[in-house]
């Protein structure tokens, strides 16, 4: 019988947990999209956070490999970072831009034809509740959870369906 190391065990959950973050981020994001409680795209979000910083409930900043270059990007990540911990709202960094695209519009294009602008998304929430969703929930407490390790930005995967 082959006993598992702590390393292994530990990364076998972290592994697991991740992908449960994950799921619970894509049911967010598809139970706010009916709900007209998305922003997406860097300068709208930015609006939003500077009109009505208190409705924002996640601000999800999205890159590609590519991205990483994108030093424009860099500091508009690094701006929106501050903004969001300087009035506790909670932040994940994702990927897979392609997968939030197809999670958000079928294949990100906009109206016209155009890509969306898929670098940074925020949920907000519905003027007329407080918005209680379990999964909502799952990935504040991620959020929560990783900052008390000093992950103040926690990087997920979204997988491929």
């Amino acid at each position: 019988m082959y006993n598992m190391t702590f390393e292994e065990l530990s990364g076998d959950y972290s592994q697991e947990r991740m992908d449960s973050v994950a799921k619970a981020l894509e049911e967010v994001l598809t139970s706010a999209l009916p709900q007209g409680c998305i922003t997406v795209g860097v300068y709208e979000a930015a609006k939003s956070l500077n009109v009505d910083p208190d409705n924002v409930v996640l601000c999800i900043l999205a890159t590609d490999d590519e991205d990483v270059k994108d030093v424009a990007l860099q500091i508009h990540f690094t701006l929106i970072q501050a903004f969001c911990c300087e009035n506790d709202i909670n932040i994940l960094r994702v990927n897979n831009t392609r997968r939030l695209a197809e999670i958000l519009s079928g294949g990100g294009k906009q109206s016209g034809g155009e890509p969306m602008d898929l670098h940074c998304v925020l949920v907000t929430n519905p003027h007329s509740t407080t918005w209680k969703d379990p999964a909502l929930s799952k990935v504040n407490l991620f959020c929560r959870e990783s900052r008390c390790m000093d992950q103040w930005v926690p990087i997920i995967n979204l997988p491929e369906r």
